[in-house]
């Protein structure tokens, strides 16, 4: 019998730097319906997903919002580690705390800051650190605060006090909270958790999250809160912030390294393994086999996979150095298998199609940036450029993120001169990812029925197994596979 296309061992051994869009699959046979895929799976050794979607650890990604809906979804985020050790434990404890993960569309501030800075929203409740968690001081209704033009009007004169707040405990659900703010008549809720707020939710906010696709149990850890992961450096000082974030609750930590095959990273696994033998670590970047096989003989429990493959990251360009993520992938993830180590696709994903190849290839999950910033739970606020609505992304090579403290990513922090290796830019307004994950999710699992595939062991048992083939497409294959021969469209995925 003619063989069709080329298994996975051939296709990659020939000396080329593929990414996801230089291959594609070829269709398998189909014997279940897409109902039946399931796409649960491991994250580390012993942290289970029932979606394989990360977060990135990235300060326009990952922080509490974010960190509470990926949970809720099924996944997890990475909260970053580009502010103080007692900022990141504080995201930590607040994701945690948001039971009902909706993104406040009302704003929070404190008592110094002027209205034209804070007014942005229905309300603005001001805090005593003028974010959350924290003590409530009162609340302004911007529709009833005269703010003249030219007139600089500090917040606390136009507050109210909250006499006449209602309150609620942080874990009610959402029939709970719909059925206050029913009886109460009221437009909003304060939810609080040991006497401070976490969240603010307006009635918008409620009719809101019953219109996204119902959420299941989610990622959910021994003591009945969202599991969250958290990112740290290498550096000596990371040991007393690892401290702090384990207190804090974090459930699992990623080594945080552009270029993770390093005797610090090694080090650094080798004393948490130690130090807390209950806690998962995630090595990398890596994307070689030789580079994992360090960090897995040095004790991880997982391995992030990509170098320069992220749409806002240059180290291909300035250091030369890196891989093709598909081929990154398939070569770690062999190793990685034999030595039971799920490995995180990071990097390169900008559509469902992406993901179907990171996780066929090998990987457990994929680790996401782009495709979450400018969401609803990305940190940051909305602006408009040239008629769009976005928001800020970064990457955190990037400048402006290194000044912050990210360039020990990349080991410059001691360096004299800085070098960039990612750039800021903007991204489109998504929505929240309580809506847009479970489509792509969905997507993804239709993709794995046209494979044969039933599950993410069985697709990596057909790729091994030379049963599933692989060919390699021209540039004049990815334009036909793409929308093409039109002259306008509109691109809708659901």
């Amino acid at each position: 019998m003619m063989e069709d296309g080329f298994s996975g061992s051939k296709l990659f051994s020939q000396g080329y730097s593929y990414t996801y869009d230089d291959v594609i699959f070829l269709p398998h046979y189909i014997d279940f319906p897409t109902d039946a895929v399931s796409l649960s799976t491991h994250l580390s050794r012993n942290v289970s997903l029932s979606i394989p979607c990360v977060a990135s650890p990235m300060d326009t990604v990952s922080e509490a919002h974010m960190a509470a809906s990926m949970a809720a979804l099924g996944g997890i985020a990475i909260v970053h580690s580009n502010c103080t050790s007692s900022q990141q434990a504080s995201i930590i404890r607040s994701a945690k705390s948001l039971r009902l993960p909706i993104a406040p569309s009302v704003a929070f501030a404190s008592p110094e800051d002027s209205l034209p800075a804070a007014s942005y929203g229905k309300y603005v409740f001001v805090t005593s650190s003028g974010g959350l968690p924290s003590k409530l001081l009162g609340y302004v209704s911007t529709s009833e605060c005269d703010n003249p033009k030219g007139k600089e009007v500090k917040i606390f004169d136009c507050m109210r006090d909250c006499k006449n707040v209602e309150y609620a405990p942080w874990n009610y659900d959402l029939e709970k909270i719909e059925a206050i703010l029913e009886e109460k008549k009221s437009d909003f809720l304060v939810l609080e958790r040991d006497g401070e707020v976490v969240n603010v939710l307006i009635k918008e906010d409620v009719e809101r999250l019953k219109g996204y696709p119902k959420l299941g149990a989610g990622t959910v850890g021994s003591d009945g809160e969202w599991m969250v992961g958290a990112a740290i450096g290498t550096r000596e000082s990371d040991k007393e912030r690892l401290e702090h974030l384990v207190k804090a609750g974090a459930n699992l930590v990623v080594l945080d390294s552009s270029q993770g095959n390093s005797i610090y990273q090694i080090e650094m696994i080798k004393y948490i393994k130690k130090t807390y033998p209950q806690l998962d670590v995630i090595g990398g970047n890596v994307v070689t086999i030789s580079q994992a096989q360090n960090l897995i003989q040095g004790g991880v429990d997982g391995l992030r996979v990509g170098m320069g493959s992220g749409s806002i990251c240059t180290t291909q360009e300035v250091c030369a150095v890196g891989r093709g993520q598909a081929a990154a992938v398939y070569k770690v993830s062999s190793i990685a298998a034999q030595h039971g180590v799920p490995i995180i696709a990071d990097g390169g994903i900008s559509n469902s199609g992406h993901i179907v190849k990171a996780l066929v290839l090998g990987a457990s999950t994929v680790m996401m940036g782009s495709f979450l910033a400018g969401s609803t739970e990305a940190p940051g606020a909305y602006e408009y450029k040239d008629g769009q609505r976005v928001k800020k992304y970064r990457g955190m090579g990037s400048l402006e993120a290194m000044t912050k403290g990210s360039d020990q990513r990349y080991l410059g922090d001691t360096a004299k001169l800085k070098i960039a290796q990612g750039v800021v830019g903007a991204v489109a307004d998504k929505g929240s990812v309580l809506k847009f994950i479970p489509y792509t999710i969905q997507a993804v699992k239709q993709g794995f029925q046209d494979l044969g595939a039933s599950s993410l062991p069985s697709a990596h048992e057909l790729l091994r197994s030379g049963t599933l083939r692989l060919e390699v497409r021209t540039g004049a294959a990815q334009v036909e596979g793409g929308v093409h021969g039109l002259v306008s469209y509109e691109k809708k995925s659901f």
